[in-house]
């Protein structure tokens, strides 16, 4: 492993430390690496996210021209569907 020297608030290192004190983490790396892992998981999930709604973008702009909708006449257009489907 490669070793790096890193900056923490007062807090953070505290939080780390009580991590570590606790039993909860055998050491400061094994904390520093799960939270690695968690903002890797929560930043892959941002990507699947942004792709899908490029996506439907996509399929929207090609799904046709516009049209303007009321409210009313597609809410009503929703009850008449979901009557239909019992």
């Amino acid at each position: 492993m490669r070793t790096m020297t890193i900056s923490l608030s007062p807090q953070q290192a505290r939080r780390v430390q009580e991590a570590v004190e606790t039993g909860a983490y055998a050491s400061n790396s094994e904390v520093l690496r799960d939270a690695l892992r968690l903002w890797e998981q929560r930043e892959a999930m941002r990507a699947h996210e942004l792709a899908g709604l490029k996506q439907a973008y996509v399929e929207g702009v090609a799904s046709g021209a516009p049209r303007r909708v009321h409210a009313d006449d597609l809410l009503k257009s929703f009850g008449t569907k979901a009557k239909s489907r019992g």
